[in-house]
């Protein structure tokens, strides 16, 4: 069942429930920092923002949220379409065909340099056959939409009159509340993560005591301090900022001055060659491999390069 914690530092009277948009949740504005000198070297250096209150959506799109758009508006993704061969010189003709990456367990322990290891290409994968072939999202409607591009998640929002939020927006949010401490729960690692992340010896052993071996049903783990559900773990979420290797120069669209504008403006056109930051850590994140379920985690992600570990939420201006 879905539930909401009452966010830390909400002003009284910030909002009522007749103005409240259908599933989503009022981030209180502030001042936050963005990054962490521990981890990475691209969530350094750490910086300042200032937001303004914002809503977010509660928990990522959802498979039977996507099919309602996709119905609706008749939308192909890019995991649907061939590739251009003219984007990728040099490649197998036999490989340019529809489909995205799909994780795949290996049988036992495997270098963890290699990540094709773990990862296959597979024709005909997208967000209504998230494994393949013989796979339907009917089977986890409640779970978070996957195989998505960045451009499938900008036409998206727009249909659904919202916008991709920021990387600053998105961090402060995903906080909830608690601007220095390194996890969203707070300080340290419990045993059981209130997030589903990977449990065991990654990426052949998955112990996660709830059962959960991929994407998870929206809402199986706790709220943070604002209320938000699976901002850490579950799916990796794409952002509107263009990625950059540090947080030495703000984007411009990512700037203190320009949070206030949230996420306005029309989508430009991007290219094969683009880049955009995601952030939350998946499933698929573990200690020993990518300890990146933390809300200063951050990496870079082609903007068609579509994979079976993320997905997005969206965001209004309040």
């Amino acid at each position: 069942m879905l539930h909401q914690a009452t966010p830390s530092g909400r002003r009284p009277g910030a909002s009522t429930a007749a103005d409240t948009p259908d599933g989503m949740v009022l981030v209180p504005g502030g001042t936050g920092r963005v990054g962490s000198e521990r981890f990475y070297p691209e969530e350094r250096p750490v910086r300042e923002v200032e937001v303004a209150d914002l809503w977010l959506d509660l928990h990522p799109v959802t498979n039977a949220q996507f099919a309602r758009f996709v119905e609706d508006t008749g939308h192909v993704t890019v995991a649907e379409v061939t590739p251009d061969a003219a984007d990728f010189p040099g490649a197998d003709p036999a490989l340019l065909v529809p489909g995205s990456q799909v994780f795949t367990p290996t049988p036992g322990p495997v270098p963890l340099t290699d990540w094709t290891r773990w990862w296959r290409w597979q024709p005909d994968a997208s967000w209504r056959a998230p494994q393949g072939p013989g796979s339907s999202w009917q089977e986890t409607p409640d779970h978070p939409v996957v195989h998505v591009g960045w451009e499938d998640a900008s036409a998206y929002a727009a249909w659904a009159g919202k916008e991709l939020v920021g990387e600053a927006l998105w961090e402060y949010a995903a906080r909830g509340g608690l601007p220095d401490a390194e996890f969203a729960w707070g300080d340290g690692q419990p045993e059981q993560l209130p997030a589903n992340t990977w449990q065991g010896r990654f990426p052949w052993q998955d112990d996660d005591p709830r059962g959960h071996r991929r994407t998870s049903p929206v809402g199986s783990y706790p709220a943070n301090g604002f209320g938000l559900l699976d901002m850490i773990g579950n799916v990796w979420e794409w952002t509107r900022t263009d990625w950059t290797p540090s947080h030495a120069e703000a984007p411009a669209d990512d700037a203190p001055e320009a949070a206030h504008a949230c996420c306005g403006g029309s989508v430009r056109e991007v290219r094969e060659t683009d880049r955009k930051v995601t952030k939350g850590g998946s499933h698929l994140c573990s200690p020993e491999y990518c300890l990146r379920y933390r809300p200063a985690a951050r990496q870079g992600h082609g903007v068609r390069d579509t994979t079976s570990h993320l997905g997005f939420r969206c965001a209004r201006p309040a």
